[in-house]
């Protein structure tokens, strides 16, 4: 399984950026897909997962301001990212888990600025 993360880059704080990321190889083996995120010093957090069959599940941190999708037929996953604060500035990562493993994207910069 490969995963391309797309979208990220510069907002001031309160605005919104979206995330998108392109599962390809043997995508019928993915169950949960989702995002995390790991800001310069830090341990990379859990954002938000969804399962295969729409299960959703979001970090404290983001609940509420952050939405999670995905489309089975195309194989993809979207992070919907509003009311972003500087706090949410990390290098954010695409993830799936099936039954060959877990498997990373390349990452995404997000920055905010106050």
């Amino acid at each position: 399984v490969q995963l391309q993360a797309s979208g990220g880059g510069l907002v001031q704080s309160g605005g919104s950026l979206r995330l998108s990321c392109a599962a390809s190889g043997s995508t019928l083996t993915i169950n949960d897909m989702g995002w995390y995120r790991q800001a310069p010093g830090k341990q990379r957090e859990f954002v938000a997962t969804i399962s295969r069959g729409g299960g959703i599940n979001y970090g404290m941190s983001v609940k509420g301001r952050f939405a999670i999708s995905r489309d089975n037929a195309k194989d993809t996953v979207a992070l919907q990212m509003n009311g972003l604060k500087p706090d949410d500035t990390a290098v954010y990562y695409c993830n799936a888990v099936g039954t060959l493993g877990t498997f990373w994207g390349q990452g995404a910069q997000v920055t905010v600025s106050s």
